[in-house]
């Protein structure tokens, strides 16, 4: 549906030139959102898929396995999308103090969006609501360090930004005036908090992610905020237990549709448009990480039915093996504090699989401080997570 526009221009200045900046009306969209048809179809096929995701602790013995390196998959792509070049791999090998394969700023902004997601649901999960609060909260963990520490973490941006184009006048959008992002976002909080009406989760997760990117409260980390607001949402209405859909992979593959449709809401209002490309994105994410699941647990009970016909070192080798499923890039340290074997029993282990089997392989190719990586598993997660 057609509504015009979905906000009114005001007068500003950006870069030392003249231009229009948009200031969003209030949530919820006038008149109501068209729920019907093709687009009922399409949300309830995001529903049955998001109830299968939440289920996934049904496919894992212990959902937290794949929590830790599926929220680091998610940190990768929302982070490439704003031109960071660090890979999964990277990521945790920085994470055990290795050295990553590209500049340690890329690294850092990526640890900083694990920690800020994880931080967010901590709050949700203590009861805080998806407030200011909680808002700059999360931005200030999120750009503690790499380039993001000079741009004002915590705090909402004091100047006037603009999205495309050299100049101001000839760009793409132009965003509310900081003198008035206080009252945007006070009504999106009102929103989001279900204030005046309630709104059900998966339609608020998506009217709010375009509200949100359309403010654009900060000097810097809006689209990782604004991507990371969807499970937060989802999460709190209780939706999902455990923070397990990422858009960030599938947006980023629709790069030019996302920014289309969030600008057509913009301009013309139609809401609807954009949920249906909002609903596909949820089912087609959250049907990736079923499948994903289910790779994982086919790869881990065919690689311990290999270790068992491996002879007197099976057992060692199976509980080295568990201990990578949960962080797959590891060193004999970290793997002696998770199985308590020796470094010794852990070593021969190590080489067995590797030399044997080829279920890990080194990575330093150093003789001393040696890290190794669970081959098959992180091909698996790193499917879709390379440059374009």
């Amino acid at each position: 549906m057609h509504r015009g526009k979905t906000g009114t221009y005001t007068s500003t200045i950006a870069g030392g030139v003249a231009c229009q900046a948009f200031v969003p009306m209030p949530l919820p969209p006038q008149p109501a959102l068209e729920i019907s048809g093709k687009l009922q179809t399409r949300l309830n096929n995001a529903l049955i898929a998001l109830g299968r995701l939440d289920a996934i602790s049904t496919l894992l013995p212990d959902a937290k396995l794949f929590l830790y390196s599926y929220v680091r998959k998610e940190a990768v792509m929302s982070s490439q999308i704003e031109g960071t070049q660090s890979s999964l791999s990277d990521l945790m090998l920085y994470e055990m103090e290795g050295q990553p394969g590209v500049p340690m700023d890329d690294v850092r902004e990526v640890s900083c969006y694990v920690n800020a997601l994880t931080l967010g649901v901590e709050r949700i999960r203590q009861g805080h609501p998806i407030s200011f609060r909680l808002l700059t909260e999360i931005h200030q963990v999120l750009m503690t360090s790499g380039r993001g520490i000079q741009r004002g973490p915590g705090e909402f941006r004091r100047n006037q930004v603009w999205i495309g184009g050299h100049r101001a006048d000839e760009a793409t959008f132009v965003p509310p005036p900081a003198n008035q992002i206080a009252d945007c976002w006070a009504s999106l909080e009102q929103f989001i908090n279900d204030l005046p009406e309630i709104t059900p989760p998966v339609i608020k997760a998506a009217l709010v992610h375009v509200q949100f990117e359309t403010i654009h409260p900060f000097m810097d980390g809006n689209g990782r905020i604004g991507r990371l607001l969807i499970p937060l949402i989802l999460v709190e209405a209780g939706i999902l237990n455990e923070p397990l859909l990422y858009l960030s992979l599938f947006f980023k593959q629709y790069r030019d549709t996302y920014y289309r449709l969030l600008q057509e809401v913009r301009m013309t209002g139609d809401w609807e448009a954009w949920l249906l490309f909002f609903v596909d994105a949820i089912a087609a994410t959250a049907n990736q990480a079923v499948s994903t699941a289910q790779q994982l647990m086919h790869l881990l009970a065919a690689d311990k039915l290999r270790l068992a016909q491996t002879g007197r070192l099976s057992g060692s080798a199976t509980q080295v093996l568990d201990a990578l499923f949960a962080h797959p890039i590891s060193n004999i340290s970290k793997l002696t504090d998770a199985t308590g074997l020796t470094a010794a029993t852990i070593g021969k282990a190590l080489d067995m699989m590797q030399e044997q089997l080829g279920i890990v392989h080194e990575l330093t190719g150093q003789k001393r401080n040696r890290v190794y990586a669970y081959s098959a598993y992180i091909a698996i997660l790193n499917q879709d997570t390379t440059q374009p």
